[in-house]
């Protein structure tokens, strides 16, 4: 059997692009089996813990598909393996290869995120090419890790049971690499609770200024993607209040020290707009210090430093002596 399927893959993928997505091995990550509706050709790929809809003209996902439960997240949780891989499921000129990221400035996004992933094989995985979008850098690591995804992760281990989740992005800023890799305008999270039988979305910008906003209905995702997830809610106009009620979050970047750019910021806190603050530094300790210093002789805001050095790959530069304030405003 097993050998028959893999022959069928091949044949598969030897056939013209539909529409039409089959994932015979894996309906057990979509609600009920169904699998979404869209006019978008591509390929229907399978993994161990999520599927991907991939678009060989864009050379990124469509949307991904995920079955998360919360046990198993707060369970034994696999190293990340950080090998990232070109998929050899699809033919070569349709692929997105790690030459394309180099030098483009965007990371190599995840649509599924290793952080979701609870066994040795799901990690590996999550690190094919065809998971990944170009996205912002500040995004990827900043709002997108810490404000999509666990805030996914932390309500799906307060869930009573199974979740679905479907990420995807939509739109063009242009393309990188010599194999014209789509880079998406928008960037958005599907998160579907069938026992409450309610879903709502995450819509954040690709850029490293953008925010988290209000949360997005399933009525107003399938409008803006064009993509039928068949999700039985009682209200597709809708979005959980608990949830919608989150702040913003934006960078400050200190190459040097700024006293306007603090003066801004204290009249930010001074006026109750203000959360909290991270200074984010890599090298520049002294500086993220002096930024600290200043800050906290105007105000007694919640601010915290955190070391970050971000592994430099495909020959991307970071500009590692930069102090950056990640400003989580009310």
């Amino acid at each position: 059997m097993k050998l028959l399927a893999h022959l069928a893959a091949f044949i598969f993928l030897g056939m013209p692009l539909s529409a039409f997505a089959l994932f015979e091995q894996c309906l057990t990550f979509f609600p009920n089996q169904q699998t979404p509706s869209t006019t978008q050709p591509g390929r229907d790929l399978c993994f161990d813990e999520f599927a991907i809809y991939y678009s060989p003209l864009d050379k990124k996902p469509i949307y991904t598909a995920e079955r998360i439960n919360g046990q198993a997240l707060q369970g034994p949780r696999p190293r990340r393996s950080n090998q990232f891989y070109e998929e050899a499921r699809l033919p070569y000129k349709e692929r997105s290869l790690l030459s394309d990221y180099r030098d483009s400035g965007f990371d190599r996004g995840h649509n599924v995120p290793a952080g979701d992933m609870t066994t040795e094989k799901g990690m590996a995985q999550s690190f094919s090419m065809a998971n990944m979008m170009p996205q912002a850098r500040l995004n990827n690591q900043g709002v997108w890790a810490k404000r999509v995804e666990e805030a996914t992760r932390l309500y799906a281990k307060r869930s009573s049971g199974d979740i679905f989740v479907f990420t995807g992005s939509t739109g063009s800023l242009g393309s990188i690499g010599k194999g014209k890799v789509t880079v998406p305008a928008h960037l958005y999270k599907l998160i579907y609770d069938p026992i409450k039988q309610s879903a709502w979305a995450y819509w954040v910008e690709n850029t490293n200024e953008a925010q988290v906003r209000p949360l997005i209905s399933y009525a107003q995702l399938k409008e803006r993607t064009g993509i039928d997830f068949h999700l039985a809610v009682h209200d597709e106009t809708a979005t959980p209040q608990t949830e919608a009620k989150i702040g913003g979050w934006y960078p400050i970047f200190f190459d040097q020290f700024s006293p306007d750019k603090i003066a801004d910021l204290n009249t930010n806190i001074a006026t109750g707009k203000v959360a909290s603050v991270e200074l984010q530094y890599d090298r520049n300790l002294e500086l993220a210090e002096q930024i600290e210093q200043a800050i906290r002789s105007q105000s007694p805001i919640a601010l915290s430093l955190k070391k970050v050095s971000p592994p430099s790959s495909d020959g991307t530069n970071f500009k590692r002596d930069q102090v950056i304030a990640i400003v989580q405003s009310k």
